[in-house]
């Protein structure tokens, strides 16, 4: 055997770089656009067609349709887009993913376009010293597409060759004469290599490779491309694992397009395979099955030639090797257009009949994965989990979704503490609901930790400018939140101090604190409703909080003010006046968090639309 371990590395080599190149240009576009493609994302799904099309030139610009697939798997799970609206874009990217085929197909053999690799890094690193982050950008995708073929050309040099080593593959070779059944055993290679790479468009490059050198027939390629199809849904599905149950629905709903797609076109596989025959042979660029006749007839008849040509031998001047060399060279042509044409049929006649069914696609991933109970763990995270992070700009909406979560949940603790102030002391009722004033102060810990450590995570991603301030707006933001937390644990304690002291508060007292309450909790009230859309709230919502702070201030100094008088009028003793005042000033710093809040919605929308 003539195919050793380090030509082995050398392929798992060269498919690694191919699919770094693939990311890193993926990264590139998400740098310079990532806050615009969230944007579009969020606009453009409004309906099945428009996020159909949307989905499609998503995967086209990024070239992968797993990354455009987790992207939406994140939205889902953001609550940003519904599971009949990720349908639509799903279905697109499938699509658009048969865009990589045809770049594939229309360079990678007509054009030795990885003899422009070098000149092509040449020409963009100095692009990545640039002060402007959409330049340095650029520079980092034209050097992802360089690396893309650079891997391409290193796959077709290191992939075994079937018939120099039989024994390598003698499992295949004993399947593959089996009409459908073989059909069927390399449709499950194309998933489980798919599965491996985590990426249908290598996938696709090496089945190309393959094909177009005679190693296997056309409709065997055609079945290792139709397995791929499935096979590139285990990274969404690896996604969704630690997503909540909207993003595994969209994750099952991506696998379940691919699996019915498979099975309709296994129907009518041999009809098929050959009406996209036809197809490459009416638009000029001859039959994809043709190939593989004429490399083996031409290994029986002439094996020396044969040798020859396939020994990547130095350049010849024998006019029958150039011969067989520029014949061959047609025909590979003609199996990459074959293909491609076979891949980009498959998912638009997919299309076609599958986007009149996306209610009952919601209908069907709703049946298998059902909702979990609502009596499951209160405090784990609505939107956002440790798993994969997909695209750093794009996790940022579902950092943006739980943050409102959190402010919601500590707003709750607000009424709490109000109600505790009036329990009575040392009861049953007081303790419950001062365990439940103190849980809920472990959960926001909790809480702003996991999304601290999420939003660092994202910092670690390729981020454009604004997502950057945006992260450190939300950081500032969450420890303000949780500071309003510990306020209100902090009225518990001030009780808990006052029960020890074995002070009173009387009706005046209360009725003071009541008030104090009520002008905080409006504050809060209006903090929640410019969290939940800060990047659409207008001037007046702005005025209205810094209105609310004032309020809050003024009557903290009145009260501060009429405390004096009521202990020297005896209206109760100076000691209740020294908690009561506590109990105010706390409310009054939980105002202060309240508004520190606002700043930074206010600063960051200012930033983010400076003409506003």
């Amino acid at each position: 055997m003539n195919y050793s371990i380090l030509d082995f590395l050398g392929l798992l080599g060269a498919v690694g770089l191919f699919l770094y190149g693939m990311k890193v240009m993926s990264e590139g576009l998400q740098k310079a656009a990532g806050d615009r493609l969230r944007n579009i994302l969020s606009a453009m799904t409004r309906n099945r067609f428009t996020g159909t099309i949307t989905g499609f030139f998503i995967t086209a610009l990024i070239q992968s349709s797993s990354a455009s697939t987790v992207m939406v798997v994140s939205f889902v799970n953001a609550g940003l887009m519904t599971l009949a609206q990720s349908m639509a874009v799903i279905m697109g990217a499938n699509v658009g993913t048969t865009f990589t085929a045809w770049v594939i197909a229309l360079f990678g053999f007509k054009v030795d376009i990885s003899a422009f690799a070098l000149p092509l890094i040449g020409l963009a690193v100095p692009l990545l010293f640039s002060k402007k982050s959409r330049t340095k950008s650029i520079g980092e995708f034209t050097i992802g597409f360089a690396f893309l073929f650079m891997g391409l050309d290193m796959i077709s040099k290191y992939v075994p060759d079937l018939q120099s080593n039989p024994e390598m593959f003698e499992f295949l070779q004993h399947y593959a004469s089996m009409g459908f059944g073989s059909v069927c055993i390399f449709l499950l290679v194309g998933i489980l290599v798919t599965m491996i790479i985590q990426s249908s468009a290598a996938m696709f490059a090496i089945t190309l490779i393959m094909c177009s050198k005679g190693w296997i027939t056309f409709d065997l390629a055609c079945a290792l491309v139709l397995g791929s199809n499935i096979g590139t849904t285990i990274t969404p599905l690896l996604a969704a694992m630690s997503g909540n149950v909207a993003a595994k629905r969209t994750a099952m709903g991506h696998l379940l397009f691919n699996v019915l797609g498979t099975l309709w076109t296994l129907a009518v596989f041999f009809p098929f395979v050959e009406l996209n025959s036809w197809i490459t042979e009416e638009i000029g660029q001859g039959n994809p099955a043709a190939l593989y006749q004429y490399v083996n007839d031409l290994k029986a008849n002439n094996p020396d030639i044969y040798n020859q040509l396939y020994a990547n031998s130095l350049p010849t001047a024998d006019g029958e090797i150039l011969h067989h060399r520029t014949i061959i060279a047609s025909m590979q042509v003609s199996v990459s257009f074959g293909l491609s044409i076979f891949h980009t049929v498959f998912n638009l006649i997919n299309l076609s009949i599958m986007i009149w069914l996306t209610n009952v696609y919601v209908k069907i991933v709703e049946f298998l994965v059902p909702a979990r109970h609502h009596g499951d763990d209160e405090f784990q995270l609505k939107f956002i989990s440790s798993g994969i992070l997909s695209a750093s700009e794009l996790n940022i909406a579902q950092a943006e979704k739980e943050m409102f979560v959190f402010a919601e949940r500590v707003s709750r603790m607000l009424p709490m503490a109000r109600e505790l102030v009036r329990t009575r002391d040392g009861s049953d009722d007081f303790n419950k609901q001062y365990s439940r004033l103190e849980k809920y102060e472990e959960i926001s810990d909790r809480m702003e930790l996991e999304i601290a450590n999420y939003l660092n995570r994202c910092a670690e991603g390729r981020l454009s400018n604004e997502s950057k301030r945006r992260i450190s707006s939300m950081l500032s933001i969450g420890s303000e939140i949780e500071s309003i937390a510990d306020c209100c644990l902090g009225i518990g304690k001030i009780l808990l101090r006052k029960q020890e002291g074995n002070a009173s508060f009387n009706d005046e007292i209360h009725k003071n604190i009541d008030l104090m309450f009520d002008y905080v909790a409006k504050a809060m009230d209006n903090m929640l409703q410019l969290l939940e859309m800060p990047e659409t709230q207008n001037e007046h919502d702005i005025i209205v909080s810094y209105n609310r702070e004032r309020e809050i201030n003024n009557l903290r100094n009145q009260l501060r003010t009429a405390n004096i008088e009521s202990i020297n009028d005896r209206h109760y003793e100076y000691q209740s006046g020294i908690y009561y005042m506590d109990i105010v000033s706390t409310l009054e710093k939980t105002g202060d968090y309240i508004i520190n809040v606002v700043d930074t919605i206010r600063d960051e929308y200012r930033k983010l639309h400076p003409a506003i």
